[in-house]
């Protein structure tokens, strides 16, 4: 069984991911922060890291950056909400974290159909 970690400072969000993703089959860890998440990862490595990019502590950009440089063969998806900043500014985000080695990078709100398929294809 695959192990995903959720890495997402909202609790509605995280909750929902993680729920979504146990409910298919995943094994699920999850951190409110790209710090604790980091911590998390190299303590109970995961299959695949799906990872907010606006957080308190380490964003996404700096979370994918150090688990690339540790892990380079992580697989990892990025979200951003772009609900709440400018879509500009969120589309800016997500093409900086394909940039830093994001396999997939998606604005929310994700449709659950769309996640689950990254996720699949990425576990693949």
């Amino acid at each position: 069984m695959a192990r995903i970690l959720i890495i997402e400072d909202d609790t509605l969000t995280r909750e929902w991911l993680e729920s979504l993703l146990s409910r298919n089959g995943y094994l699920v860890d999850s951190a409110t922060n790209g710090k604790e998440g980091v911590e998390l990862f190299r303590v109970n490595p995961a299959d695949l890291v799906i990872t907010d990019i606006v957080m308190p502590e380490k964003d996404g950009i700096e979370t994918i950056t150090d688990l690339r440089r540790s892990y380079p063969g992580v697989k990892v998806i990025a979200i951003s909400g772009g609900e709440r900043r400018p879509e500009g500014v969120s589309r800016n985000y997500l093409h900086s974290a394909k940039l830093l080695g994001a396999n997939r990078a998606m604005q929310k709100p994700v449709a659950n159909e769309d996640l689950l398929a990254a996720v699949r294809e990425l576990l693949s």
